[in-house]
């Protein structure tokens, strides 16, 4: 039986491409970049070409993309250490209540040091209010973090707007675009981002990869202590191979196939809703289908059918997806997004899935899911009892 992949919004296959070129790189490529002999050299080269090609990606310096492991470390780097950097300044911060864990966790670290942090609520399509924020706002603010695209529901956030209304404020801007990168157009300079994070394996890239945009003149210690590795902002002997392989990634992404995608997962949205109405699902959507969404990520309330039975079963039959919620340990743990958006009473909350397209998913794909969600649905129905 063929696996049907549906969680891409949690990562994403290698593709061909670059698994071409870690396999080269990991075999040919192999001197420590911090190291003045020739081998040492060449892998200094194949990382900054892959610098250059990153930076050009979000409009930036090739000199303020720092590579990390990924998307949380680059998170708690910007977060934390800006708390840290700025506390002279004061100790507010503000972020909203749907942030990934990467961001909600730091916070709340921070929160018991004494810093001040507001989580922005949102309404039920997974939006903030800008009115919200303005009030949130004050001289004692030194870090907004609001992430650009929501890994739950696919709300995009008000980037632009947020970075026209802090490029006069104190406050560092951070956003968390490890979902929304490969998918949106994104300029740091254009929106006034100071930091942003993002992560290689949600664009078909390897995993234990990223990189934190810090624009020049953003300033704190570095959080992994060791090394003067990338300019002392990050200790640890670079990950050349994986380095490049995020650079093949980015390089299959031009902006016309950033377009193009995101018109086709809108389809596969409106594919799975029409068929799902025509087989007499009851459903809704969590959020709402927009093409100004990422449209990606695709989460519905599968009405009376509980997330652990539905995925379950999904499952069983072949079929990957995620959980509304998040799990653990074998266990369900609410998902703070919905909560957000639907209050923690709400029967969304252990009723829903979350299903994610990726570059290689199809109608037949589509087809299939909902074949198998109609089968489960109707087979509780027969039952008579809520699962």
């Amino acid at each position: 039986m063929k696996e049907i992949y549906l969680d891409n919004a949690a990562t994403t296959p290698v593709s061909d491409e670059v698994y071409t070129e870690l396999m080269d790189k990991y075999k040919n490529i192999y001197g420590n970049a911090s190291t003045l002999y020739g081998l040492g050299r060449e892998s200094k080269a194949v990382m900054e070409n892959a610098r250059d090609v990153i930076a050009k990606s979000i409009n930036a310096d090739p000199d303020d993309i720092v590579f990390t492991s990924g998307g949380s470390e680059s998170d708690n780097t910007a977060i934390t250490q800006t708390a840290i950097a700025r506390k002279s300044l004061g100790n507010h911060i503000i972020t909203t209540a749907i942030e990934h864990e990467a961001v909600i966790r730091p916070c709340e670290a921070l929160e018991k040091m004494g810093f001040r942090v507001t989580y922005l609520p949102v309404d039920e399509y997974g939006n903030i209010s800008l009115d919200d924020f303005k009030a949130a706002l004050d001289d004692q603010t030194i870090l907004v973090s609001i992430m650009t695209g929501n890994n739950e529901v696919g709300s995009v956030m008000p980037i632009h707007e947020i970075g026209e209304i802090l490029k006069d404020h104190q406050a560092w801007f951070h956003t968390d675009a490890v979902q929304a990168y490969g998918l949106l157009d994104i300029d740091v300079q254009r929106d006034h981002i100071d930091m942003l994070s993002t992560s290689a394996h949600k664009i078909n890239g390897p995993k234990m990869i990223g990189f934190l945009y810090r624009r020049k003149g953003v300033n704190f210690p570095s959080l992994i202590k060791g090394g003067d590795q990338e300019e002392k902002r990050r200790a640890g002997t670079e990950n050349v191979p994986a380095i490049a392989g995020f650079a093949k990634a980015v390089q299959t992404i031009t902006p016309e196939e950033k377009a193009h995608r995101q018109a086709k997962y809108l389809k596969f949205k409106y594919y799975i809703a029409d068929k799902l109405k025509q087989n007499g699902v009851e459903f809704e959507v969590n959020g709402r289908i927009t093409e100004d969404n990422l449209n990606h990520v695709f989460n519905i309330w599968l009405k009376g059918i509980s997330t652990y039975v539905m995925q379950t079963n999904l499952d069983l039959a072949g079929i990957a997806v995620s959980g509304g919620s998040a799990c653990t340990a074998g266990s369900i743990e609410p998902s703070h997004v919905l909560v957000a958006m639907y209050g923690k009473d709400s029967p969304r909350i252990s009723e829903s899935i979350r299903i994610s397209f990726g570059r290689y998913n199809t109608t037949e794909d589509l087809d299939k899911l909902v074949d198998a969600i109609t089968k489960i649905v109707n087979r509780v129905k027969t039952k008579g009892v809520k699962m």
